[in-house]
């Protein structure tokens, strides 16, 4: 088998933009929230794509892409079965990061906290407005399962179907919102020569928040 040697000769220069602690908002969801409308004037596929990592009790940890679905002042919300690896996991171990990379703003921010369910009100509310495939999705797979086929799964979404040709479909009793709230938070900002800017948030004993700059 060929091995792959020519990696090391991979590297993209970064030049667009700097970042500076006079620039910075007070409180960490707030610059998320402007870095966040720059992202989307931009022209960035997925911009709600952010990596989701778990971690089970032994500490074997687990990442997958995630969609953010709501910024709130308290953190970022996601939604999922919660029954899946991810959803066992977080009820065993509640601490998660999450990791947004916005390459083409040469961006990047790293969210450490802790997760918790949203209210049945507001996954609810969130439930009723995805497209109807979605809805059926949800209820047909039993995510994370061994599946002995996609034949399986094709029967399943045809059962619903059927199942909720005239009425509304509900939501799932294990399907449903996370929140994450966040203890720390990284605004990351490529700079030439790999000298990087990193401005850190971490909260304090008084819930007001520290801001320092890290070695890139």
């Amino acid at each position: 088998m060929q091995i792959t040697t020519d990696l090391a000769g991979i590297r993209t220069e970064y030049r667009l933009q700097s970042l500076f602690e006079k620039d910075m908002e007070a409180d960490p969801i707030m610059q998320f929230e402007k870095w966040w409308k720059e992202a989307r004037v931009s022209d960035i596929e997925e911009v709600n794509a952010m990596t989701l990592a778990t971690c089970t009790p032994e500490g074997r940890p687990s990442a997958r892409i995630v969609l953010l679905k709501e910024i709130k002042k308290e953190g970022f919300v996601f939604f999922t079965n919660y029954n899946s690896s991810k959803g066992k996991q977080v009820e065993e171990n509640p601490f998660v990061s999450l990791v947004f990379f916005w390459k083409e703003l040469e961006r990047q921010i790293r969210i450490e906290g802790q997760i918790k369910k949203i209210s049945a009100l507001e996954s609810d509310e969130y439930f009723a407005t995805r497209p109807l495939e979605s809805r059926i999705g949800a209820w047909s797979s039993p995510q994370s399962e061994v599946i002995e086929s996609r034949e399986v799964l094709e029967k399943k979404v045809a059962e619903y179907t059927q199942k909720f040709v005239s009425q509304d479909i509900p939501r799932p009793p294990d399907w449903g919102g996370y929140l994450v709230i966040p203890h720390l938070v990284e605004f990351w900002q490529g700079r030439p020569g790999r000298l990087h800017d990193r401005l850190q948030y971490t909260v304090n004993e008084n819930a007001s928040w520290k801001i320092e700059r890290l070695a890139p």
